[in-house]
């Protein structure tokens, strides 16, 4: 996959950059430390401009980010009401913990999409919960603006410091991907165990017109 995404950035240059970096946000299995890292040995090596690298970058990944924000918001949590009360349990979620998640998002949902953005594998998946809880839209650009920019920039600065040896990179992100992938599952098992004795909820009638 390396030699295809050199490639790419050779011929396109931050088109190409921009281009990898909106995949990766839509398909997450395209890795952005890799990406970003090789964009970045170009910006050393004198072919592109950093400042110009990070820009692309962003800019890819924020279109992304935004297509899956607009989706979630379209689909909206309302939509997901039966499911959650009748599967509350699989989806480690009852009713009445998603309206007061709701209520969280409204007050540190700002917050919370920033510092996931900086987060391996977490940052491709923090526009789904702020487009389903209806997240303000500028809230949530300025923050996936800044922290996209901000994973982007140290992303770019490894491989332009490192040079070709950016796959040292991966070295010390892959694990920390990892620890995040096994935490998230980990923390998955634990509240479906804690959620084992949990009823099924019903959707409570609404009163004819």
């Amino acid at each position: 996959m390396s030699d295809w995404i050199v490639r790419l950035i050779e011929q396109s240059g931050y088109l190409g950059v921009g281009f990898l970096m909106f995949l990766e946000t839509v398909f997450p299995p395209i890795p952005s430390e890799v990406i970003m890292s090789i964009a970045g040995v170009a910006a050393g090596q004198g072919k592109l401009s950093y400042p110009l690298v990070v820009a692309a970058g962003t800019a890819g990944a924020m279109l992304g980010n935004i297509l899956w924000y607009l989706a979630a918001r379209a689909l909206g949590i309302v939509r997901l009401e039966p499911i959650i009360r009748r599967w509350g349990r699989w989806i480690t979620m009852s009713w009445s913990e998603v309206l007061r998640a709701e209520r969280w998002f409204a007050s540190h949902g700002t917050f919370f999409v920033f510092v996931g953005r900086l987060l391996p594998t977490v940052r491709s998946l923090v526009s789904i919960p702020a487009g389903l809880l209806r997240m303000r839209f500028r809230s949530f650009f300025i923050a996936s603006t800044i922290g996209t920019a901000g994973w982007t920039a140290l992303l770019a600065g490894a491989g332009y410091k490192l040079g070709q040896n950016y796959g040292q990179i991966d070295r010390v992100l892959g694990p920390a991907s990892n620890a995040v992938m096994i935490a998230l599952v980990a923390g998955y098992f634990y509240r479906v165990w804690t959620h084992r004795h949990m009823p099924v909820e019903t959707v409570e009638s609404k009163p004819p017109n």
